[in-house]
C-alpha cells in the first residue's frame, strides 16, 4: 500500500527556520519544474500541483517579506533559453499572469482596479475577457511592416530565437498589411495546435516509434524549438495575437481596438474576446467559456481578464512579475466539461464486459483525455456499488455534457451530467446482453455488477488468457509450452484454439516456415515441444474440467464434478441437456437438479457452468479437442482406506512425491485435502522444513506423521 503523501504545515504556524528551509526547497523545485516546462517541453505535474506550490511560496514571502530574493521565482517569469538557440533581449519584458481561482478572486481583482484609479463605487472598469490559449507564448518583431525576428519568452527578459522556425507558421504574417503601421513594434501572441492535429500527430509519432507528446501545447511548443526547420514546417502550427511589447506608434487607445488593428494587419485574432462592462458579465463569460472547452478546437486552461483602456492599463503599472492590470482567471486543473459521444463496450481477460465512455477530447490534469471508465451498467444507470444514488441518480446517455475528473494519475471518470444540457434525442443506454466481439451470451450474476461474455472458448477477447490457464500446471501442464511461449504463439496465429495445440505437429509438416526456423527454436528444441504435447493427449477428467476456464471451477470444484460423472461422455451430456433447458425463469430439468445436488456445487457454480455449455461454440471447441486428446476416468474415492472421510494436511519439503501427487493420493484413498491446519484436521503430513503448520497442529491437538507413516498408513 502507498504511503499518505505528508499534508504540509500551515504557513501561519512556521517559525522564521521552518519558513528558510521550506522556501528554498519550494524554489529549487518550482525553479526545476519551470526547465522541464519551459525549455524541454516535458512537464511532470500538472497545473494544479504547480499553482499549488507558487501559491504556498507567495504566502511563504507574504509572512516573511525578507526571504524574497531577485531570484525567487515569485520574482521571475519562465526559464532561462536553451542552449542552441540564439538569444534575444526583449525590448518589453514578457512578463507572466497573476491567477485567480475563484469567483470572490475575480471580483477583489477588479475591486482593487477601481480603488487604485480612485474610481466612484459605480464606476466598473471595463473588462476585455479572452480565453486563456495554453500553447507557447512568442514576440514577433516587425520594422517597417517586416518581419524581422521572433522569440520565444524564455525567462522574460531573454528569449530564443526562433525566427526561421517561425516562418513557417501560415498564421503568422510575414509583412503587416493596412494603415497605421509603426516603423517598429513587438507583437505577441500564442503557438498553440489545434486537437484534431495533435491527436493525429501523435498517432504518426506512435506508428513510427518516436515520442508521444502529452497535450497540445508539449506538442506545440516540441515542433517549434526544433534545430530542423523542415520538422517545424511539417507540423500544423497555429498563432493567436493578443498583446504586444515595443512599440513607436500605437494605433489605438483600447485593449479590444488594439486587438481589432491586429486583426486588420494580416493577424488572427481570438474571435471569442468580449468586452465586459461588470463582475457578473466577465463571470458569465468565463461560464460559457468553461462550458463550450471541449468544443473548441484548441485547449485553454482559463479566462484572462484586462483593462480595457490603455491609459489605466499604464497607471495601474506592474507589481512583482505580473501587471496589476490583467489576471488569469483558471479552471480547474483536474476537472473538465466534455461532451459524451459514445460508449464502447470492452471484454477483459476473464470475460468481464466494461463500459467506456467515448469523449470529446479535453484536456484535463496536462493529459489529454478521450475516453474515461464508466465501470459498469449500474454506473451508467447512476446507481453505485451499495446501490445507492451516485450523480443525484442521472443516467448516463450519448450527447451528454459531462465533467470528467482525473486526479492524480488515476483514470479518468465522469463525475456528474449537466442534465440542463442534455440533447432531447438523447435515449437511456441500453447495455448489450452480447459479447460485443465474439457475439456469445453476457450472463450478469446475481450479486455481481459486471456482467461477463460466456464465450470461454471461442472469444479473442479472452482467448489469450484463456490458452495460458489452458496449459497451466493443474491443467495440461504441457512441459515446454508456458505463457511466453503462448502469447507467441498466438501473436503468429499458430495457436489460437485449445485444439490448436495438438494439431500443431500436423500443421508444422505443411508449413513453409517449420517451427524450428523460429528465433530460439531448433531441431532438438522442437522435438521435445511435440513429445511434450503428445504426453498430455491422455488427461484425466478433473484436469480437463479445470483446463476448460469455467468461471467459478477451480480445481476443487473440478474434481467434485469429474469424480461425480465419472467420464467426459457422461459430463458432456449431462451438462448439454441442462444447458438445453436453461430459460430465463430458470432450469427445472434433471440433469440440472442432479447437479445442484453434488455436495460443494451450488446455484452459482451450476449456473455457470451449464452458461458455458449454452454457447454452442464452446460446445464445438470442446468437441473439436476431444478428437484429439483421450480423457482417462476418474478413479472413483475409496470408502474403505484408513483415510477416508479424514481431513489431510501436507506441508513441508516432501521428499517422496509433489505436493499435487501426495494430495492425488489422499483424495483417491476418501480422504479431503486442505492447505492449512484447524480443529476440523485430522492429520498433518509434515516433511523437513515444516513451520508454522506444525505449531497449528500442535496447538489444536492433530496427530503429525512423517511421509513414510503416511506412505504404510495407504498402503495399508
Amino acid at each position: 500500500m502507498a504511503a499518505k503523501s505528508k499534508v504540509p504545515p500551515p504557513v501561519d504556524s512556521l517559525t522564521r527556520s521552518q519558513a528558510r528551509v521550506e522556501h528554498k526547497r519550494l524554489a529549487l523545485e518550482i525553479e526545476a519544474h519551470n526547465e522541464r516546462y519551459y525549455q524541454q517541453d516535458a512537464p511532470t505535474v500538472s497545473d494544479a500541483t504547480y499553482d499549488a506550490l507558487q501559491r504556498r511560496l507567495e504566502a511563504i514571502e507574504a509572512r516573511f517579506p525578507d526571504l524574497v530574493t531577485a531570484s525567487s521565482p515569485t520574482q521571475t517569469v519562465g526559464a532561462a533559453p536553451a542552449r542552441g538557440f540564439a538569444k534575444v533581449q526583449h525590448a518589453v519584458p514578457m512578463l507572466s499572469l497573476g491567477n485567480g481561482f475563484s469567483d470572490e478572486e475575480v471580483a477583489e481583482f477588479v475591486e482593487r482596479i477601481r480603488r487604485f484609479l480612485k474610481l466612484g463605487a459605480d464606476d466598473i472598469p471595463a473588462i476585455v475577457a479572452e480565453p486563456k490559449i495554453d500553447g507557447l507564448s512568442l514576440s514577433l518583431r516587425y520594422e517597417n511592416g517586416e518581419l524581422v525576428r521572433a522569440a520565444t519568452r524564455g525567462d522574460g527578459f531573454t528569449g530564443e530565437d526562433v525566427t526561421a522556425n517561425v516562418r513557417t507558421i501560415a498564421d503568422v504574417p510575414h509583412r503587416l498589411n493596412g494603415h497605421n503601421i509603426p516603423t517598429a513594434c513587438e507583437l505577441r501572441g500564442e503557438v498553440y495546435m489545434l486537437k484534431e492535429d495533435f491527436l493525429a500527430l501523435n498517432k504518426k509519432q506512435q506508428e513510427a516509434g518516436d515520442t508521444v507528446f502529452a497535450n497540445p501545447r508539449n506538442s506545440a511548443a516540441g515542433s517549434l524549438r526544433q534545430k530542423d526547420v523542415a520538422i517545424t514546417a511539417s507540423r500544423p502550427l497555429k498563432f493567436f495575437a493578443y498583446a504586444w511589447g515595443e512599440m513607436t506608434d500605437r494605433p489605438a487607445g483600447t485593449q479590444h481596438d488594439m486587438l481589432a488593428w491586429l486583426k486588420d494587419v494580416g493577424f488572427i485574432v481570438n474571435p471569442l474576446i468580449e468586452l465586459c462592462h461588470s463582475v457578473d458579465e466577465v463571470l458569465a463569460f468565463y461560464r460559457r467559456i468553461g462550458e463550450q472547452r471541449a468544443t473548441l478546437g484548441y485547449d485553454i486552461d482559463g479566462v484572462v481578464y484586462k483593462v480595457d483602456r490603455l491609459d489605466w492599463q499604464e497607471r495601474l503599472g506592474f507589481v512583482s512579475r505580473s501587471p496589476r492590470w490583467a489576471i488569469a482567471h483558471k479552471f480547474a486543473a483536474e476537472q473538465a466539461m466534455t461532451i459524451l459521444r459514445g460508449i464502447d463496450i470492452q471484454v477483459g481477460r476473464t470475460g468481464a464486459m466494461t463500459p467506456v465512455a467515448r469523449l470529446e477530447p479535453v484536456t484535463v490534469g496536462g493529459v489529454v483525455v478521450q475516453n474515461a471508465t464508466l465501470h459498469n451498467e449500474d454506473y451508467i444507470r447512476g446507481v453505485g456499488n451499495d446501490g445507492q444514488p451516485i450523480r443525484d441518480g442521472i443516467d448516463l446517455r450519448v450527447g451528454d455534457t459531462v465533467v470528467v475528473q482525473r486526479a492524480g494519475d488515476v483514470i479518468p471518470q465522469v463525475v456528474s451530467v449537466i442534465i440542463d444540457k442534455r440533447p432531447a434525442s438523447a435515449k437511456p443506454y441500453a447495455f448489450p446482453n452480447k459479447c460485443p466481439i465474439c457475439g456469445g451470451h453476457a450472463v450478469r450474476e446475481e450479486g455481481e455488477a459486471v456482467r461477463r461474455c460466456t464465450g470461454a472458448l471461442i472469444c479473442p477477447a479472452q482467448a489469450v488468457e484463456r490458452l495460458k490457464h489452458f496449459v497451466s500446471r493443474l491443467a495440461f501442464d504441457i512441459d515446454g509450452l508456458g505463457e511466453k511461449q503462448i502469447q507467441e504463439f498466438y501473436d503468429d496465429g499458430l495457436v489460437m484454439h485449445p485444439v490448436d495445440i495438438f494439431t500443431l505437429r500436423k500443421r508444422d509438416t505443411r508449413a513453409t516456415k517449420k517451427l524450428r526456423d523460429r528465433e530460439g527454436y531448433g531441431e532438438v528444441s522442437v522435438r521435445n515441444l511435440f513429445a511434450a504435447i503428445d504426453a498430455r493427449r491422455g488427461i484425466e477428467l478433473n484436469r480437463l474440467i479445470f483446463a476448460l476456464g469455467i468461471r467459478h471451477v477451480g480445481e476443487g470444484n473440478a474434481k467434485l464434478l469429474a469424480r461425480h460423472y465419472g467420464s467426459i461422455e457422461s459430463f458432456r451430456s449431462a451438462m448439454t441437456e441442462a444447458a438445453a433447458a436453461q430459460t430465463d425463469e430458470g432450469n427445472d430439468s434433471e440433469a440440472y437438479a442432479d447437479l445442484t445436488n453434488i455436495g460443494g456445487i451450488g446455484d452459482i457454480v451450476a449456473d455457470a457452468v451449464v452458461e458455458f455449455f449454452a454457447e454452442p461454440r464452446n460446445v464445438k471447441a470442446l468437441n473439436d479437442l476431444l478428437e484429439e486428446i483421450e480423457v482417462l476416468p476418474v478413479a472413483q474415492a475409496r470408502s474403505d482406506s484408513a483415510v477416508a472421510g479424514k481431513t489431510v494436511v501436507f506441508t513441508g519439503s516432501l521428499e517422496k512425491f509433489t505436493r499435487d501427487e501426495a494430495k492425488a493420493s489422499a483424495e483417491r484413498m476418501g480422504a479431503k485435502t486442505s492447505s492449512s491446519v484447524s480443529k476440523k484436521t485430522d492429520l498433518v503430513v509434515a516433511g523437513p522444513g515444516a513451520g508454522s503448520k506444525l505449531k497449528d497442529a500442535g496447538k489444536f491437538g492433530v496427530k503429525v506423521i512423517s511421509e513414510d507413516e503416511w506412505l504404510k498408513l495407504i498402503e495399508g
